[in-house]
């Protein structure tokens, strides 16, 4: 069997197996070809002729897998250029009816052109099978966005964390890492697989809808429906609060995602490096949703006009309802929508926005 047929078997294969068009893969040859060619053959001279070269063309034999270097030449009857033209005498030994003006091909012999047409197909076909492989990566994960999976950390670039999940290379951009995780190569991490940007998977564990899919991997019940996530409120790595309600008598949601003995809200916390969680009882009333929103601290009272929410607090509870550094009655803002002004027993009033620390801000 000789060397051609193996190569047009060998691309017989590459296109049965990855779906690629043989067509798409001979043009592919001819123009890399010719160009990797023109580029070896015109390297050493200095000229801008942009002519150079432009009356070449590869031919690929479709059937024995033999390439040719093909040149157009013109007619006439004194040759002046002997790359683009040829002389009437000669021209009749090709073929012998040819006249002055006439344009004929001719195969260039050259010694280069078998060992450059050989470097070039191997790359060709290589990047024909890498791009194959990306676009149907692509395709197996494109209805899969929102999902999380387990992807092996490989190494950072450039900030990005770049994971593998099966056979597919994924990307963690600086803002969609947890602000105080260190990842370590070799590694296992959970993470959402949160777009899919110019045929890259962008993955997420930072984003607050990762939090809602681990909670759904350890929680039957809102994967079911028997629980609702209603709101989601998440400074990540540092604490989330959780809004949601049972859809069915006698299913207490609080109880549901923190498990017996806790289990349930641990292994979500294990995940996310110790995360604090608050998990919160939603409710129709505004006014109940945000007194439960400010949990773990204990209300007095809740009056809300326009989107203001004031909230009054007895004197020891005044400190955990704003939280350190005013996290708590900030995520509680997140969480309602409603900004929330909190007033102590002695009639001070806190104001969430004041909470809003300048550092916190500008992780928005």
């Amino acid at each position: 069997m000789s060397m051609t047929s193996e190569f047009i078997s060998a691309i017989n294969q590459i296109s049965a197996e990855r779906g690629i068009e043989k067509e798409d893969i001979f043009l592919a040859l001819e123009s890399a070809i010719l160009v990797a060619y023109k580029k070896e053959k015109f390297a050493n001279i200095d000229s801008d002729d942009e002519e150079l070269g432009s009356n070449l063309t590869v031919e690929l034999n479709r059937e024995t897998g033999e390439f040719k270097l093909i040149a157009t030449k013109e007619v006439v009857k004194k040759v002046k250029n002997n790359e683009l033209e040829i002389g009437i005498s000669e021209a009749e030994m090709i073929s012998p009816n040819v006249e002055v003006g006439d344009s004929i091909q001719i195969e260039m012999p050259s010694e280069d052109f078998g060992r450059i047409a050989a470097q070039t197909a191997k790359q060709v076909i290589l990047q024909k099978i890498r791009e194959s492989e990306k676009d149907a990566v692509i395709s197996e994960y494109s209805d899969k966005v929102g999902e999380v999976f387990s992807a092996l950390m490989q190494r950072m670039q450039k900030g990005q964390v770049v994971f593998e999940i099966g056979k597919a290379t994924a990307f963690m951009p600086a803002e969609e890492q947890i602000t105080n995780e260190f990842y370590r190569m070799g590694d296992r991490y959970k993470v959402l697989l949160k777009e899919i940007v110019d045929s890259q998977m962008i993955v997420s564990r930072a984003d607050p809808k990762f939090l809602i899919e681990l909670f759904k991997l350890e929680v039957p019940e809102i994967e079911s429906g028997i629980l609702e996530v209603k709101a989601i409120a998440r400074e990540a790595g540092s604490r989330s609060k959780m809004a949601v309600v049972s859809n069915q008598a006698g299913v207490d949601p609080i109880g549901s995602c923190v498990g017996q003995r806790g289990i349930r809200i641990a292994n979500v916390m294990n995940e996310l490096g110790n995360e604090k969680i608050d998990i919160i009882e939603w409710d129709d009333d505004p006014e109940k949703f945000v007194a439960n929103a400010l949990s773990p601290a204990k209300i007095d009272d809740v009056k809300i006009e326009n989107d203001t929410a004031t909230v009054t607090v007895p004197a020891d509870q005044l400190s955990l309802a704003i939280g350190r550094e005013g996290q708590n009655v900030r995520l509680a803002w997140k969480l309602t929508g409603l900004k929330i002004d909190i007033v102590g027993a002695e009639g001070e009033v806190v104001k969430s926005e004041e909470g809003d620390t300048e550092e916190e801000s500008s992780k928005e």
